[in-house]
């Protein structure tokens, strides 16, 4: 797996400008079974991906926390959520709370996560790969490619199976 982290940055950069590309003509014309490709694609890989054997996505990168996720989480940790935001978060120039460092503070030495259950629905759906109308979140899925090796490897499968039946 390290190996496989250390090579993703440069595969995902070597691919950049074929998937930009790519998906500037999904947006176009997406094919009419693309949410059901997708969502075959992302449970054929994350059938043989072990999250807690990579956990990238936390090492070097933080979700968005929707209000809803403060509360819960706070409300999971016993504490007030202004306290919370306070002691975890910091507003991002877009306006969304984020977390003030990565790695993730509540990312465990043996990759497990403290607030699991509570996780924030950026990290439940991470990375994104089976969402309904996926062409509308191909820009996510760029970033996406070179944080996360099953992203990766879902888009390349994506787009041998779609050009594959045109």
């Amino acid at each position: 797996m390290d190996q496989i982290l250390r090579d993703l940055p440069n595969s995902a950069r070597e691919k950049h400008k074929e998937n930009k590309k790519f998906f500037a003509r999904l947006r176009k014309r997406p094919p009419k079974d693309l949410d059901r490709t997708m969502q075959s694609l992302h449970n054929e890989e994350f059938e043989q991906t072990d999250c807690l054997k990579c956990a990238n996505c936390c090492k070097t990168t933080g979700p968005l926390f929707t209000n809803i996720d403060i509360e819960r989480i706070s409300k999971y940790l016993r504490m007030k959520p202004s306290l919370f935001i306070e002691r975890y978060l910091k507003v991002d120039e877009e306006n969304d709370f984020v977390l003030k460092q990565v790695p993730c503070t509540f990312l465990g030495a043996d990759n497990y996560c403290s607030i699991y259950d509570v996780r924030p629905k950026a990290c439940r759906e991470f990375p994104h790969t089976n969402r309904k109308k996926f062409q509308q979140i191909s820009h996510l899925t760029l970033k996406n490619v070179a944080i996360c090796p099953a992203a990766f490897n879902i888009v390349e499968k994506m787009k041998q199976s779609i050009n594959n039946k045109q």
